[in-house]
């Protein structure tokens, strides 16, 4: 769970409030597009593009091209996430509307890979079984009920930007960041992560594009945790060290006394 900076504005006023309100809105509105199309796209729904069909290539480039397509994602989702970062970016622009630039250029980074995307359709696995490809085909929206429903759980509209800008336009403080475990995270400490694994693993027809985007975002994952868990500790330290001694990581399980 990434942790939205609070918001602290000097000298408020209310066109910049609007302002920001209205480009928070716009930001969450790309990501809902962006989002829904990951999942057709994902899929292989009858889109332009999807992670089987779209430009195709020679192997050598389609991987290159791809590579750099997730390589760009993932160093902006892990640089920007950080509160280092955070602490450097909202010298340049406001405080209310970093968590909504955030979540903007992620949207845009996943649009351009949906958009360049060269898929490599050498098939590594077919269940050809009815019944077990549509469990499979069940695995991955489960998948996706995990990740949207998760970030209900903690805070959806502080997790995408907007709290923070209708906090700017009704000139409020958020209250600070508080430790709490809900519903999923009582089993596992990154259900989100976990979302994420079920919907780009579950597939009836593994094809070697596929698994490239399946092995390359497990392990951004894998990688962003361990930033991401420094990062809590430092905001709720033995409370959070006491949590990961408990719950697991990434595979629910009962909690450990």
């Amino acid at each position: 769970m990434s942790m939205p900076a609070s918001v602290k504005e000097a000298k408020p006023n209310l066109l910049s409030g609007v302002l920001a309100l209205l480009y928070g809105i716009a930001a969450y509105l790309v990501f809902v597009a962006a989002s829904l199309y990951a999942i057709g796209f994902l899929a292989n729904l009858p889109l332009p593009t999807a992670i089987d069909k779209g430009h195709l290539d020679t192997p050598t480039r389609a991987i290159a091209i791809d590579l750099a397509l997730l390589l760009l994602f993932a160093a902006q989702h892990s640089l920007m996430a950080r509160p280092a970062f955070k602490r450097w970016w909202t010298r340049f622009i406001p405080a209310s509307i970093e968590r909504s630039t955030y979540v903007l250029l992620s949207s845009l980074i996943q649009i351009l890979l949906f958009w360049q995307w060269r898929p490599i359709q050498n098939e590594i696995w077919t269940v050809t079984d009815p019944l077990a490809a549509g469990a499979i085909t069940a695995l991955f929206w489960i998948g996706w009920a995990v990740v949207f429903s998760t970030t209900y759980l903690l805070n959806h509209y502080e997790f995408f930007g907007l709290s923070q800008v209708m906090a700017r336009f009704l000139n409020r403080q958020l209250p600070a960041p508080a430790f709490r475990t809900p519903l999923f995270y009582k089993f596992v400490r990154h259900p989100l992560y976990f979302g994420f694994l079920l919907a780009f693993w579950a597939t009836p027809t593994m094809t070697a594009g596929h698994l490239l985007f399946a092995l390359a975002t497990t392990g951004y994952i894998l990688v962003g945790i361990q930033l991401e868990e420094r990062d809590l500790i430092q905001v709720f330290g033995d409370q959070y060290r006491r949590y990961r001694k408990q719950v697991s990581m990434l595979i629910p399980m009962p909690r450990r006394n």
